[in-house]
């Protein structure tokens, strides 16, 4: 049996999330995610939007994911890969060369990311969107109009 293992925040889960598991789940028959806790994520200086206990049962409902656990610690995933005996560690392209140290323990593969959308692409669109944002850029448009307006 050829078992997968991955990691994510998976925040904002999105078609690029759901393809890249699907593309890694194809490499092998088992699937295994790791899932970012909210205090490794505050250790990481991330900030989710969706708590980790919605995060993780997203990723359980998934067809193609086997088994969700729990990610803690960078340092847990040469453990996690002796204890599930991983063929495979995998992750988006956007990681490349930062797993290769896992090459000891297993193959490890980047897998293109899905163009055009990202989290942080959502995070942006929704920072604009923030009533906030929203009232800043309207005062900066009342300024230019009275700049226009003292030339007219």
């Amino acid at each position: 049996m050829k078992t997968i293992l991955t990691y994510g925040t998976f925040d904002l889960f999105h078609i690029g999330h759901l393809r890249l598991l699907q593309r890694l789940r194809a490499l092998g028959d088992r699937l295994i995610v790791g899932v970012s806790t909210d205090e490794f994520n505050h250790l990481k200086g991330k900030k989710t939007v969706v708590p980790f206990e919605d995060r993780i049962e997203i990723i359980r409902a998934l067809d193609c994911v086997d088994l969700a656990i729990p990610e803690a610690a960078w340092e847990q995933k040469a453990g996690d890969i002796q204890q599930h005996a991983v063929s495979i560690f995998g992750m988006g392209s956007d990681w490349t060369g930062r797993f290769d140290e896992l090459k000891a323990h297993c193959e490890v593969v980047y897998l293109p990311r899905t163009e055009g959308i990202s989290s942080t692409h959502i995070r942006r669109t929704l920072k604009i969107l923030d009533q906030t944002h929203v009232g800043e850029l309207k005062q900066a448009l009342d300024l230019i109009s009275s700049i226009i307006d003292r030339f007219d």
